[in-house]
């Protein structure tokens, strides 16, 4: 089959194009034809070698935490599933991914794909879905007639988080750029806040819940526990700067390393095929081109989320 992989850790031109054996399903798993996999941050950061401590792969490689796919084999004591299941998941971090045309999975991982929108579309959702769904209900609490800040709200997470919040019932304000504000008032947020021309912590005041999405300075995400009301929480996804807190006022300071969850997964699905939840999918790129995503998010240029398209047998 053919794969993407890497053989050492560096930038985007380690990654290759290559013909790998194709994997075969042990006891609990199945084998997945894939439509698609997408590209998430985390990627980037496991290619460059930079998350060799708490996600250690062995090289060489396949890259890609969504699927979405066609079950092709069933493994040993797999009963839940059939050969022709539509799926979706969350892959674990350390294993072999799905930029590949077939990848093993475990079953209990697996949810039933959306059946509104186009399978390879659904390897939109995983990741990047359950980060917003952990981070706002898990760990947020988030409930019906609170205040949400979604800081970095423009983002892949952040689409989610904003309507996520908002079907909940939650008062949303957002902080996002020219490029992409229009797009987060769209998604459902009752304020939007330029955060190239405003400052935030000037202009959100008394939230319950702060979701920090964006690599923002030290010193403002410092100060973010100032705009939150006694007893709330700042849920920060940037692990590389701890979330602070504030005891005095029991405001409690949470980083989010987001999990797979097949329950999780198949609430995000129903809401997608109930028009309660719109993936947005920003490109769709072969295959073959995955390096050219990876070197476009290195550089900046990746906006919204980008799919990556396995071939088509």
């Amino acid at each position: 089959m053919k794969a993407v992989r890497f053989h050492e850790y560096g930038d985007a031109s380690v990654l290759r194009y290559e013909d790998v054996e194709q994997p075969v399903p042990g006891a609990g798993e199945v084998l997945i034809r894939v439509a698609a996999t997408s590209f998430n941050g985390v990627d980037g950061n496991i290619r460059g070698g930079f998350m060799q401590g708490p996600i250690p792969v062995t090289l060489p490689h396949i890259p890609g935490l969504d699927v979405s796919g066609t079950v092709e084999a069933l493994g040993e004591g797999v009963a839940d599933l059939a050969i022709g299941d539509q799926v979706v998941g969350f892959l674990p971090m350390a294993g072999d991914g799905a930029a590949a045309e077939y990848v093993v999975a475990s079953a209990g991982i697996l949810t039933p794909a959306p059946t509104s929108i186009p399978l390879p579309d659904a390897a939109a959702l995983p990741v990047v879905g359950l980060t917003a769904w952990q981070a706002l209900f898990d760990h947020g609490k988030l409930t019906a007639g609170q205040r949400v800040l979604i800081n970095g709200a423009g983002g892949a997470v952040g689409g989610y988080a904003v309507q996520l919040a908002k079907n909940a019932g939650a008062y949303v304000i957002a902080t996002a750029g020219p490029r992409s504000s229009e797009q987060v008032r769209t998604a459902g947020a009752d304020e939007v806040i330029d955060h190239t021309t405003t400052d935030v912590l000037t202009t959100a005041t008394s939230v319950d819940v702060v979701l920090n999405l964006a690599p923002i300075d030290p010193a403002q995400l410092a100060a973010l526990p100032t705009l939150i009301r006694s007893g709330g929480v700042l849920v920060n996804t940037t692990v590389w700067m701890p979330a602070p807190s504030d005891e005095q006022r029991g405001v409690r300071g949470i980083d989010l390393f987001v999990r797979s969850d097949a329950d999780q997964l198949a609430r995000l699905v129903a809401l997608i095929d109930s028009g309660e939840l719109r993936v947005d999918v920003a490109q769709r790129v072969p295959l073959a081109e995955l390096s050219a995503v990876h070197a476009q998010a290195a550089t900046g240029e990746l906006h919204g989320k980008a799919v990556v398209v396995a071939p088509v047998a």
